[in-house]
């Protein structure tokens, strides 16, 4: 399943907001340096969907607010 995301790095608290079926926005603590944003938001995506983090890939976006991720 691929979904889009948009990021929110640097918030002052982290959440997953469901736009609707494959659009959210997913707001991280972490700075985007260095990919620690994207950690983040791995990590909270993993959490959302009750997960583990290695099922969850970047593959578009990398460097973008906007992403597109792959949940296997």
């Amino acid at each position: 399943m691929h979904i889009n995301v948009k990021a929110k790095p640097n918030a002052r608290e982290e959440k997953v907001e469901k736009i609707d079926e494959n659009n959210y926005i997913v707001s991280v603590k972490e700075k985007p340096e260095k990919g620690k944003a994207n950690d983040a938001i791995k990590n909270a995506l993993a959490v959302y969907f009750k997960i583990a983090s290695a099922r969850i890939k970047i593959v578009g976006g990398y460097s973008s607010r906007n992403k597109i991720i792959e949940v296997i």
